[in-house]
């Protein structure tokens, strides 16, 4: 249930066409459902706006697969799962025919409605190409939560002539999101020639001094550049989970000519 829905149960029992019990009934489902190996959190897009997102990691399919039934079984929330592999989206496909998967992302979706978006975009911007995988982990999330996504990718500082080249676009959004491995440095660089907020996600690619990702998520939490939120190694879906709620306090505004 959503705030559209529960709002749509309330207007029926204040004209008469559901009766008090009826709607007791459907909310007595309405904090979680309990499965014994998982409680399902139905209450959270009324709360935070955006339905729970089942995190396939270290599940069992058949885990999966009953968690999913049971989502199914809800009115209206669209369904995404996170770090999904090809054997999970094949479980899911089975019960879910229509759902998509995202294989670069790893990300399973199931759309069951549309989803009002911002005018604004939210910039996805990497240093690498071999950072692309967390990339698109944001961007397809950024996409799913109901925003208009920009690409930049392998605009690093080796070559930084390739990210102000972009500088003009990036800036017409109302977030952007950096990723990068290596020392993380781009972060900064980006967070100090635009007027947006920046959401940083190192990642875990470089070499054997950037101890998997610890170097840049130091760097980044350094860096002297302000306005930077910095999330966990190789987290595109926080990344992108942040960034979708600072873009939704822009619905309905035009992206400004900075």
């Amino acid at each position: 249930m959503d705030s559209r829905s529960l709002e749509r149960l309330l207007r029926e029992v204040q004209k008469g066409d559901r009766s008090v019990e009826e709607a007791m009934e459907e909310l007595t489902s309405f904090g979680f459902r309990e499965l014994g190996y998982a409680k399902l959190d139905y209450h959270r897009e009324v709360r935070r706006k955006y339905p729970e997102i089942v995190y396939a990691e270290g599940k069992t399919v058949e885990h999966l697969q009953g968690i999913v039934r049971a989502l199914l079984e809800k009115e209206g929330s669209n369904i995404m799962i996170s770090r999904a592999d090809q054997e999970k989206y094949e479980a899911v496909a089975a019960i879910a025919p229509e759902a998509v998967y995202y294989a670069e992302a790893r990300i399973i979706s199931i759309r069951r409605k549309e989803v009002q978006k911002p005018s604004t975009p939210i910039a996805v911007i990497t240093a690498g190409t071999s950072d692309i995988p967390v990339a698109e982990e944001a961007a397809v999330t950024a996409e799913l939560l109901g925003n208009h996504v920009k690409r930049y990718y392998d605009v690093g500082v080796a070559g930084i002539h390739r990210l102000t080249a972009h500088l003009s676009e990036i800036r017409r959004a109302s977030v952007a999101v950096v990723i990068a491995g290596m020392e993380g440095a781009l972060a900064s660089i980006v967070a100090g020639l635009v007027d947006i907020p920046v959401v940083a996600v190192p990642t875990s690619v470089g070499y054997g001094a950037n101890f998997r990702g610890l170097s840049a998520l130091l760097a980044m939490l350094n860096s002297c550049a302000g306005g930077i939120a910095v999330v966990n190694i190789d987290n595109g879906f926080g990344a992108a989970y942040f960034a979708s709620m600072i873009n939704r306090r822009n619905m309905g505004t035009a992206p400004s000519d900075r």
